[in-house]
């Protein structure tokens, strides 16, 4: 699994088409049958409690992508604070098992674990 983590319109996706994925291979914040799924972090806000439930169906993906959501200001709203922390302590177990870590800043990415062929 290749784990791409940036901000938001940072070129994650683009990065994705780049390793051959199409937009049809994307699935958006929903767990189907596609290899890539992205925007990681909505379906971890929605319900951050159950953030852990979600880890096995992502490593059987081929490319997780996930918007930091850990830089800037904290959220003063509780909820707030906790789907951001889960969804941190979530991209943390996958980067652990991940092939490849991708970080992208300002379209470019940068490989901080792994290899990609």
């Amino acid at each position: 699994m290749i784990l791409i983590v940036g901000g938001e319109g940072s070129g994650k996706r683009t990065f994705a088409k780049s390793l051959g994925y199409r937009e049809e291979d994307m699935a958006d914040g929903c767990l189907d049958d596609r290899p890539v799924i992205f925007h990681t972090e909505r379906m971890v806000f929605q319900a951050p409690e159950r953030a852990g439930l979600l880890y096995e169906d992502l490593l059987k993906k081929e490319v997780v992508i996930c918007n930091e959501v850990g830089s800037g200001v904290i959220p003063m709203e509780q909820r707030e604070r906790q789907g951001r922390e889960a969804v941190g302590r979530l991209c943390v177990q996958l980067a652990a098992r991940a092939d490849a870590v991708v970080r992208m800043v300002c379209g470019i990415p940068s490989v901080i674990k792994g290899k990609l062929s």
